[in-house]
């Protein structure tokens, strides 16, 4: 009798949940990360998105608050990867996607709303987002990814150990391993010039450790920086003739603005290795990186940690992806327009 009652209760909750659900007009929808050609902007500037999981058996909701710094390959990638991890371990939860178009004070904004709303985590993709969720909340538990070293960004206060409401992802790519890359494809080339953007301390960390690797190479590297997006084709313009190949790292400024970099460095034979596989398809020769995809989606994993399983996110380190886990990415067409031969990496 107490099963056959059992039963009754659920088969008429069941049925009062449809009532509800069809007065309301829609069923909810399935969460999904911005497509990699249309960016979540901020309420702000564009109006953010805000979407709904299919509920789970403890018919817990959490809401959840990402704020990307700006669109582009990697960052997309990372963003749905999270969001997939979420799915995959049937969460159920609302999450605020917000873009900052790539602006700080932007950044400011959103991450004081995402406060101000009350998430019960909040997901800060790239270095300055993160810098600026870190500003708003001390309690909030944060996760970050596409950060290349959060204990030198003042993010944690160690790596192993991160000592307060932050902890997350790390992106940090294969420098040397990519400079190799370069030499191998380039065994002539001589200077490389570093590109990478001054307001990104995620940069700085990558072009200490490339100057670094192409020293020990035997090769001389050179910085060029630039301060804002605005800046690219200028500074780019200025390396021809003075470099034999350029090297950019998971600069979130140059991959947003890779197509300008590509079009001038391609058309005055200039080869460029990338930090990871996006700046390759939208121009660059080659690189040996991570997957942010991977990234996002080992992010998201600490999420349901954190949320379902109490995980102290204090105690919790920043992870890194395996060596293993990365991977060679050519650009043919590039190649050809460059005359490179890249046969002999496959």
């Amino acid at each position: 009798m107490k099963k056959k009652a059992k039963a009754l209760s659920l088969a008429l909750a069941g049925v009062m949940m449809l009532s509800l659900a069809a007065c309301s007009g829609k069923a909810p929808e399935k969460t999904e990360a911005p497509a990699d050609t249309t960016a979540a902007q901020s309420s702000e500037s564009a109006g953010g998105t805000e979407t709904t999981a299919a509920k789970t058996a403890d018919g817990k909701q959490y809401k959840i608050g990402v704020l990307q710094l700006v669109q582009h390959t990697a960052l997309d990638a990372s963003n749905k990867g999270f969001i997939q991890a979420l799915d995959d371990a049937g969460l159920n939860y609302t999450v605020d996607q917000q873009n900052a178009s790539g602006d700080q004070p932007t950044c400011q904004t959103i991450a004081s709303k995402l406060v101000n709303d009350g998430d019960d985590l909040i997901l800060a993709i790239a270095t300055p987002a993160a810098q600026a969720v870190a500003g708003a909340t001390s309690e909030i538990p944060v996760l970050v990814t596409a950060v290349t070293d959060p204990a030198a960004s003042d993010l944690v206060e160690s790596n192993d150990m991160p000592g307060g409401n932050i902890s997350g992802t790390s992106d940090l790519t294969p420098v040397k391993e990519q400079i190799s890359l370069l030499k191998k494809i380039l065994p002539d080339a001589k200077t490389v010039g570093i590109l990478y953007c001054t307001a990104e301390s995620n940069s700085e960390i990558q072009a200490k450790m490339a100057k670094e690797a192409i020293e020990a190479a035997g090769m001389t590297a050179v910085d060029y920086t630039v301060s804002s997006s605005n800046e690219i084709q200028t500074v780019v313009t200025s390396m021809v003739g003075k470099v034999d190949a350029i090297y950019a790292p998971t600069d979130n400024t140059i991959a947003a603005g890779m197509a300008t970099v590509a079009m001038i460095a391609n058309e005055n034979k200039l080869p460029t290795i990338c930090g990871e596989d996006g700046m390759v398809k939208a121009g660059g020769l080659a690189t040996y990186g991570i997957d942010y995809y991977e990234l996002g989606y080992l992010t998201g994993l600490q999420a349901v940690k954190i949320l379902t399983e109490d995980a102290d996110v204090s105690q919790m380190p920043i992870e890194y992806l395996p060596l293993e886990k990365c991977k060679l990415s050519v650009n043919e067409e590039t190649a050809k327009a460059l005359g490179i031969d890249l046969s002999g990496l496959k």
